[in-house]
């Protein structure tokens, strides 16, 4: 089978004969690879010209149900994935990570966009902020689709989740990508690519496909463009020199090489539940994808103390994991990739060696289950022991990228946190320990150091997520040596293909750029209260300004007895004017926001169909008995859930006394239905 290029919405063939990549199992071929004779800088063209403008036709809920409906249908392909996925050396294990883990991600972005971003083409960052004395000239920070490529150079080791990862935020957000895959591992992506493309889900020019070389691609980016590259350090350094990158001041994130860093608290003594988790999470980040993983342990920090009792259990625990042909439901761990990675692997632990001791592993003389050593890229987990870390060099900077882990041990806690830093900026890290105290001045110490940090103990290990589990709600990426990049992060990770960008103008441009009202601008009344519109009807602006109701003594002491809320200052005058910010007796804060309630509410049946909160909420001064209130409510900001027979209202709402000074403001949240579904409902 020769790979081919998905470009310009057409598949093509390399126009040599191809690189041949071999199965990790038994070495045989399973394709060939080339993108000879592509045209990068027309790939480029077409991306930008074609795919952008079709993706940034839809709102971020259109993109979203995209996401939705293209892992429903991956869901739906994944045998023919885990049957491929098996040739890359992966277990079943293995490939849930990869592929369910790729497609997981899609679906929290898919849900997180309609949840968490407005049905709208423009995302707001931030409240608007107010620069001039009378409000008339206002600014808002927001949020636009970089009109370029985003160029997705992704690692051989997860050929599924490497590429869904980067590409759903980069979707949601309206930005097309053109997606590189590591060669030796590029069947396994362009298969899942040629599923995506039939399925007719993304708009044209969404997604192109480079199986080989990016040939002169980098030649023709500019500064709309964002690359997010994931390899090596030496390769991420070459391609951020790349003179068009520097000229065009191309966006570029990188993930690289992680000496990930696990530490075991001084209080997991070999007679506690956190030594044995230690234990059981070291094996687990060692032989998970034949520890051919960005985020695996590759520094065991440990107390000195315990140092050789935690040498014998990982020795022990590594011994008893069975490795073999990953097809085979009896074997823990399947092969690296290649021949070639499990030689570099063997280089980079004789450099180790200059400085730690093997403890376990790196032999040849292994059992394999149901393959063939010598044909296969089989390699033997290999534990080492370094004596005197502080002043190694090697294991804090030499990455063996296999099921290789070197034990550090430490003194005191200053020693572990200086260990952890020597890694000079890694992807993950965590911390077990049963003591919080030990976890706060471990995380205070060596966060600045990691993307993410996880502590594990007795009380949360059955839940936790593991060292080594980057998920889509959460950054992944890290200072140093790790790239000093972040990829998903939730909305934040869509956010790194937008351009941020600080608005200036009156409240009304400002509004209708960003579809949100701002204070200062024009309020609509009119005789039919805003609760008596359909989402449809309703507009922003749309307003009601309440008659005053005055705050009785009565109404603090019934609010009191009612509730139960009997709180000094709202019940006892001399012992509130004690209080520097009152008076005296003073109205609770639930009371005034109830009363406005009562103010602005319609009540009779209408298209509100229910309150869902309050946001912001702010109690600007005191509101003493004798004080009279009055509120404005106006509609604020509109989303629509589509298919679901609502909107989602937000209205800006803010109450004043008889002074017309502001004493509380907040936004209410309301359902309102849409003109077909109150047309049903109120039939």
């Amino acid at each position: 089978m020769k790979l081919q290029n998905f470009v310009e919405n057409h598949w093509v063939e390399g126009s040599d004969e191809g690189k041949p990549l071999a199965s990790a199992i038994d070495g045989r071929t399973i394709a060939a690879i080339s993108s000879k004779g592509v045209e990068f800088g027309a790939m480029l063209d077409y991306a930008r010209r074609v795919g952008g403008s079709n993706l940034q036709k839809y709102t971020f809920h259109d993109r979203a149900h995209m996401l939705k409906a293209l892992a429903q249908h991956l869901m739906e392909h994944k045998k023919e994935f885990y049957a491929l996925s098996t040739e890359t050396g992966a277990t079943k294990g293995d490939s849930w990570i990869d592929i369910d883990g790729g497609i997981s991600t899609l679906f929290v972005y898919s849900s997180k966009g309609r949840r968490e971003m407005p049905n709208d083409k423009v995302y707001l960052d931030g409240t608007p902020e107010r620069i001039s004395r009378d409000g008339t000239f206002t600014a808002q920070h927001i949020f636009t689709p970089r009109q370029g490529a985003a160029v997705h150079i992704n690692a051989y080791n997860f050929p599924c989740w490497g590429m869904l990862e980067k590409l759903a935020p980069a979707l949601l957000a309206g930005v097309p990508a053109i997606v590189k895959p590591a060669s030796s591992t590029a069947y396994l992506t362009e298969l899942m690519v040629r599923r995506i493309i039939e399925a007719e889900i993304l708009p044209i020019g969404a997604l192109q496909l480079i199986c080989g070389s990016v040939g002169d691609l980098f030649e023709h980016l500019n500064c709309q463009d964002v690359v997010a590259f994931t390899g090596s350090k030496g390769t991420a350094e070459m391609l951020q020199q790349h003179p068009q990158v520097i000229a065009e001041s191309v966006h570029f994130t990188a993930e690289t090489d992680s000496l990930n860093s696990s530490i075991l608290g001084p209080d997991a003594t070999p007679e506690t539940p956190e030594f044995d988790l230690f234990v059981k999470e070291v094996v687990r980040e060692m032989t998970v994808k034949a520890g051919q993983k960005c985020t695996a342990i590759r520094r065991v920090i440990a107390p000195a103390a315990v140092s050789g009792d935690l040498v014998r259990a990982l020795s022990e625990a590594l011994g008893r994991i069975r490795i073999g042909h990953p097809a085979n439901k009896d074997v823990d761990m399947g092969a690296l990739v290649s021949h070639d990675q499990r030689d570099e692997v063997r280089e980079r632990i004789t450099m180790l060696g200059s400085e730690a001791d093997v403890v376990f592993g790196n032999t040849d003389d292994f059992d394999i289950i149901d393959a063939d050593a010598k044909k296969g890229a089989f390699f033997e987990p290999t534990l080492l022991h370094c004596e005197r870390p502080l002043t190694a060099k090697a294991v804090h900077s030499v990455e063996a990228f296999g099921p290789v882990s070197t034990v550090l041990p430490y003194e005191n806690l200053d020693e572990a946190i200086e260990l952890s830093r020597l890694g000079g900026g890694s992807l993950a890290s965590s911390i077990v320990t049963n003591d919080n105290k030990v976890a706060r001045k471990l995380v205070l110490g060596t966060a600045a150091w990691h993307g993410r940090m996880v502590v594990i103990n007795r009380h949360c290990a059955a839940e936790s997520t593991g060292h080594g589990s980057p998920l889509p709600h959460l950054v992944h990426g890290g200072p140093g040596r790790a790239g000093g990049g972040e990829e998903l992060g939730g909305i934040r990770g869509a956010l790194h293909y937008m351009q941020r960008s600080a608005i200036q103008g009156s409240p009304e441009t400002l509004a209708a750029i960003g579809n949100r009202w701002i204070r200062g601008g024009v309020e609509i009344e009119s005789d039919i209260h805003p609760f008596r519109k359909t989402f449809e009807q309703l507009k922003l602006g749309d307003t009601v300004n309440t008659k005053e109701r005055e705050i009785s003594l009565a109404d603090i002491d019934h609010f009191a007895e009612f509730t139960g809320d009997t709180f000094y200052a709202h019940m006892d005058e001399q012992t509130a004017a004690k209080n520097p910010f009152f008076e005296g007796r003073v109205a609770h804060g639930y009371l005034i926001v109830s009363f406005a309630a009562g103010l602005f509410v319609d009540p009779d049946f209408g298209p509100v169909l229910a309150n869902y909160g309050v946001d912001e909420l702010r109690f600007a001064q005191p509101v003493n008995f004798g004080d009279a209130l009055k509120v404005r409510l106006t509609c604020k900001q509109k989303t629509l859930r589509d298919g679901s027979g609502y909107g989602e209202v937000r209205w800006d709402t803010e109450i004043t006394n008889q002074n017309s000074e502001i004493v509380a403001t907040y936004d209410v949240l309301t359902m309102v239905a849409t003109d077909e579904e109150w047309a049903n409902v109120s039939a």
